[in-house]
């Protein structure tokens, strides 16, 4: 926050005498800011009145306003030893002490100047200006106040409020009391009509405290003097964008561009370029975007800061976080308070596995930006991933088959630091058939730990138990499920692993006690434009002599980023080696192919007290041995409820006609339907490691 340095006397303590003609025009250079020029006349009027006193406080003045601000505190200094009752000449030692950001000690000889004269304006403003560079606002409005008591409507008075108006607005803004500094800059609007800085942290504060339309109309105002078109435009496209709506970003940073003349201030040109890349990124225009950026850097051996964020940000959009990290290295380098340089390599130290890194990138952000939002967000979050919490899902399902089966489960992650967490998973299912008149009770308990074993890689293993108790069958089995995750190279992840559990479907498969040995190999692709593919494949063998091979994979286009809407297709196919129709669905040949849609609002993406959603919508064909094709369609959908950044529930169904989905006999014309609700909870204020 800009702060006035100075308090501006009036030269009251003038004496021009004989020689006061001589001196008029080195008190025209000290009144029009010509310091250097002041410093030099007076010097040569001391040449020749080397006692006179208001030559020596104006050659005071002249040095100190010129920069000198320890050489004028002495010439002061020495000057009151000559007149140590001279309230003129303590006035202008006590301001030399603001020159020199001597604050401290100003604060308290400014105390003891208004306790000798508490009716100076002088040295009423001069105090609340040194209050204001100490950040005591609230106490430097009051003297400010005083001083305007005493001069009614004076410019400098009036010219210091604003800025200490605006130095508190931007503390409240940081404790996020956000009323409060909404009145402030109001207040200084009433003052300074349209006044561009109060604007500015008006509009600042709308987006920071994510009133967007507010933002939005307070950067139109601040448009409508011509002079200010290009600052309105880039803040509009700033407002947009965080509203979601890239396409009209873009659009008004488009036009903000054009605007640019031979007339436009360098700095305000390279922010409207910097907008402009910006939207690009924001509206996936990537190749638009680097095309951009390597024009600024041709030819460029010393790129600024804001050349190299871009890049930065780029790269981290394309998911290139090694390429970014680099640019963040080399910003930190020409600065190391830069806060882009500083939380963004916070973010791409996250995205790249280097959490205990990004902690420290993001704190050293609030060593120089205090309560800092983005900052201070990016912690939570990272703390909310790294505290222990709990997941509890309870289901109903049933198909045309006559099975049914209610279902509990309970899974919880516990943390002990951003490698190592404890896991636990209990499931608890019953499942009957009128038809049959069978029922089973399975309990599945699982205990293990997940390690990150390099920046991209992490191995999760757990270990447990079954028990399975129906009328004709009672027994228990080791389980396991074990799985290494990869990711190899950008957009990409790969999980390979094996997970040993028992067919559970019904209580007629749980009877049979067949063991499944799957071995499991999931890769994703995801690109840059938008194209996505995702294969799953398990190889399982049986402890009932079988064996099963089963391929799916989905090929999909993201049409909207929010709320989430893509659509593709899937395919799917699965043989086994033993055709056993009598006891579970193991046809030697079955193909499926569908196309799908997927909406979704994705709960990490809703904000507290915000509902969330999904819905997929399916149909297809699908092949079972040489029969003829039968139509396939499947429904799921959830509706949600995220009551805090801890705590959230959902609501889910399915519904489907795909036979792969069931593992019973007699497969054709089969339809499967669940429903269920989960609520998740992290249940500790913060990370054990942190307590």
């Amino acid at each position: 926050m800009k702060l006035l340095y100075s308090t501006l006397f009036f030269f009251l303590f003038f004496s021009l005498q004989v020689f006061g003609q001589n001196m008029k025009e080195g008190f025209t250079y000290l009144e029009t800011g010509k310091y250097q020029k002041a410093e030099i006349f007076f010097e040569d009027i001391l040449k020749e009145y080397p006692t006179n006193k208001t030559a020596i406080l104006c050659y005071g003045r002249a040095v100190g306003l010129n920069g000198d601000a320890t050489k004028a505190t002495s010439i002061f200094t020495d000057l009151l030893k000559d007149y140590p009752t001279d309230f003129e000449v303590k006035l202008n030692y006590a301001e030399s002490l603001l020159w020199g950001k001597n604050y401290p000690k100003a604060k308290l000889y400014y105390q003891t100047l208004l306790k000798e004269n508490n009716k100076s304006f002088a040295a009423l403003l001069g105090y609340a200006n040194t209050l204001s560079n100490l950040k005591e606002f609230e106490e430097a409005l009051i003297n400010v106040d005083k001083a305007l008591v005493v001069i009614p409507g004076n410019p400098n008075a009036l010219v210091s409020k604003k800025y200490m108006r605006l130095g508190l607005a931007n503390l409240k803004v940081q404790t996020r009391e956000y009323n409060i500094a909404e009145n402030l800059l109001k207040e200084n609007l009433k003052t300074f009509n349209n006044d561009k800085e109060t604007l500015l942290n008006l509009a600042n504060l709308y987006l920071i405290s994510n009133q967007i339309e507010k933002a939005k109309k307070t950067y139109e105002i601040i448009g409508e003097n011509k002079e200010n078109k290009l600052i309105s435009l880039n803040g509009i496209s700033l407002a947009y964008h965080l509203k979601g709506n890239e396409k009209n970003a873009l659009n008004i940073s488009e036009k903000a561009l054009n605007s640019i003349d031979e007339n436009t201030s360098e700095t305000l040109k390279n922010q409207t370029i910097e907008r402009n890349i910006q939207a690009l990124i924001w509206n996936k225009k990537y190749a638009d975007a680097e095309s951009e950026i390597n024009k600024l850097l041709e030819n460029n051996e010393d790129p600024k800061k804001w050349i190299l964020s871009l890049r930065a940000t780029l790269n981290i959009y394309k998911s290139d976080f090694k390429k970014s990290l680099t640019d963040y290295n080399l910003i930190l380098k020409k600065d190391s308070a830069s806060f882009d340089g500083n939380l963004g390599k916070a973010n791409a130290l996250k995205a790249s596995g280097y959490f205990k890194e990004a902690y420290k990138s993001a704190e050293n952000t609030l060593l120089f930006y205090e309560n800092q939002k983005d900052a201070t967000n990016f912690i939570k979050q990272l703390d909310l991933s790294f505290t222990p919490n709990v997941e509890t899902k309870a289901t109903y399902s049933f198909d045309n088959g006559d099975n049914k089966a209610y279902s509990y489960t309970a899974n919880s992650e516990i943390p002990f630091s951003t490698k190592f967490k404890l896991l636990a998973n209990y499931n608890y299912r019953t499942t009957s058939n009128d038809a049959t008149n069978l029922s089973a009770i399975t309990n599945n308990l699982l205990f293990g730990a997940s390690y990150q074993l390099l920046n991209n890689l992490t191995l999760k293993g757990s270990f447990g138990v079954t028990a399975s108790n129906s009328d004709e069958n009672k027994y228990n089995q080791f389980i396991t499920d074990i799985s290494l995750n990869i990711k190899p190279f950008k957009l990409q992840n790969l999980e390979v692993g094996y997970k040993r559990d028992v067919q559970s479907f019904n209580a007629a498969l749980l009877n049979e006690e067949i063991v499944q040995n799957n071995m499991i190999l999931n890769y994703s692709l995801n690109t840059n434009f938008n194209l996505g593919w995702f294969t799953q494949y398990y190889y399982t063998f049986q402890s009932d002599d079988n064996a099963r091979n089963l391929l799916f994979t989905s090929l999909y286009y993201n049409i909207l980023s929010k709320p989430s809407l893509k659509g593709g297709i899937n395919y799917q196919n699965i043989s086994f080696k033993l055709q056993v129709p009598e006891t579970y669905f193991s046809p030697s040949k079955f193909n499926a192919v569908e196309v799908f849609i997927d909406l979704i609002k994705d709960e990490n993406a809703a904000k507290n007290k915000e509902l969330f959603y999904g819905l997929t919508a399916a149909t297809g064909l699908q092949y079972i041995e040489e029969d003829d094709a039968l139509s396939t369609y499947r429904i799921q959908g959830k509706l949600g409820y995220k009551f805090s950044e801890r705590a959230l529930i959902n609501f889910y169904g399915l519904k489907s006609n795909i036979a792969s989905a069931v593992a019973t006999a007699g497969s054709t014309g089969f339809t499967y339907t669940e429903f269920g609700f989960r609520f998740k909870w992290i249940f500790l204020d913060k990370p054990l490691f942190q307590k």
